[in-house]
């Protein structure tokens, strides 16, 4: 990848909102991930994950939890630095995109009924870091510069 296209993929001109986006979005996935691999915050762990995978047909359940989990946890934990904000982003997205098509879209539009409102508000938080990128405070926009 050569300066010119990496820089596009790091420089931000959005400002402060993006450090006030990205960080509470970037611990709310990142503790989902965690949830799903270590089993902390009352989670499943990777095995538990991985059994409920397989039991609403995402197979092998094993590979998957490993797929969401890693995308919400290290994901979640690039957005709060702005490191890689928008590959971050991206992956996170269409994390909740499964999410939603795959758990939630048949229950409604409500969390209360295990809907799918939460899931796509964190996609269009998401997706809004993707075009904006992480801001003029963030890892990336202080690795374009060097």
């Amino acid at each position: 990848m050569n300066t010119s296209t990496l820089n596009k993929v790091l420089i931000s001109n959005a400002g402060v909102a993006a450090l006030i986006l990205r960080v509470p979005v970037g611990l709310i996935l990142a503790a989902h991930g965690a949830q799903k691999l270590f089993g902390w915050f009352d989670g499943n762990g990777l095995a538990g994950t991985a059994g409920w995978m397989s039991s609403i047909g995402l197979e092998p359940g094993y590979l998957m939890a490993i797929l969401a989990g890693g995308a919400e946890f290290f994901g979640g934990l690039a957005l709060v630095l702005g490191l890689l904000t928008r590959p971050a982003a991206v992956v996170a997205g269409f994390t909740m995109l499964v999410a939603i098509f795959s758990v939630h879209i048949g229950n409604g539009l409500f969390a209360a009924n295990d809907g799918y409102e939460y899931a796509l508000v964190l996609l269009a938080a998401s997706a809004s870091l993707a075009i904006q990128g992480g801001g003029y405070l963030s890892l990336d926009n202080l690795l374009a510069k060097k």
